[in-house]
């Protein structure tokens, strides 16, 4: 089949497919004498993999050495275990620190009301992003204090 073809079966458009063969994650596929790629079934599995694991936010290293443990002939699971366990950590940091940069925006929010407007004469570019900058001060200050 067509890169086309491959890309209607799997759901991914045919720039994606060139990326993954550029990275190693599909293998260069045949050519047809015309010059034209050409996939089998085991390349649609293949892709149908990656993109099962790059819809768990899988980075694709992690990805080509699961492809490659299963080409050495070795069960992949424990790799994919330790792959997991750091990715659902790594997920669990950026929820609290997107819980973080939620509560400031909502402070830098309710601070903003009592900021001036004084575009285009003021010496800052915009004082409620600078005051953001002396809130996240205030909270590094405290923080240091607190942790003391």
């Amino acid at each position: 089949m067509r890169i086309g073809q491959l890309a209607k079966a799997v759901g991914v458009d045919a720039p994606t497919i060139r990326f993954y063969e550029s990275v190693g994650l599909l293998p260069e596929p045949t050519r047809r004498p015309s010059g034209y790629r050409d996939y089998d079934e085991s390349d649609v599995d293949r892709l149908r993999f990656v993109r099962r694991a790059r819809s768990l936010d899988l980075p694709l290293d992690d990805i080509g050495e699961i492809l490659a443990l299963r080409e050495r002939g070795e069960a992949p699971c424990r790799f994919v275990r330790e792959v997991i366990d750091r990715e659902a950590v790594a997920i669990e940091e950026r929820m609290a620190e997107l819980k973080r940069l939620s509560a400031e925006m909502r402070r830098l929010q309710q601070r903003s009301e009592d900021l001036r407007d004084d575009w285009p004469t003021g010496e800052c570019i915009c004082h409620i992003i600078e005051d953001a900058a002396s809130v996240s001060n205030i909270d590094t200050a405290e923080n240091i204090t607190n942790t003391e």
